[in-house]
């Protein structure tokens, strides 16, 4: 009765998982993500920014209420442009790895 509702836990027969099969394809596949997370923060930011005191004040002499409105549609557009790129290229590198690991 003493060992009822004890666990006990054997790890010699456990096998550890083998993280180092698909090494490459992860590091790949972290190095894609973390750069266009840095290019979904950086790149609608600066471009709001610098098409609005720039492009639409500076150029075009619109007044300050004006250039937000067209600087915030500059930076969704490039929100989607980023979108459509990370889509394209997580994409083409799935069907890479599947074709890599069709002929073996």
């Amino acid at each position: 009765m003493d060992t009822y509702g004890k666990v006990v836990f054997n790890t010699a027969d456990v096998p550890a998982p083998d993280f180092n099969q698909n090494d490459g394809s992860l590091v790949s596949t972290l190095k894609t993500l973390l750069f266009f997370t840095m290019l979904m923060i950086m790149l609608p930011i600066g471009l709001y920014f610098t098409s609005k005191v720039y492009v639409f004040e500076g150029a075009y002499g619109m007044t300050n209420r004006d250039s937000y409105f067209y600087a915030a549609i500059v930076a969704v557009v490039a929100v989607h442009v980023v979108l459509a790129m990370f889509v394209y290229v997580a994409w083409n590198e799935g069907s890479r790895q599947w074709r890599e690991g069709k002929q073996d």
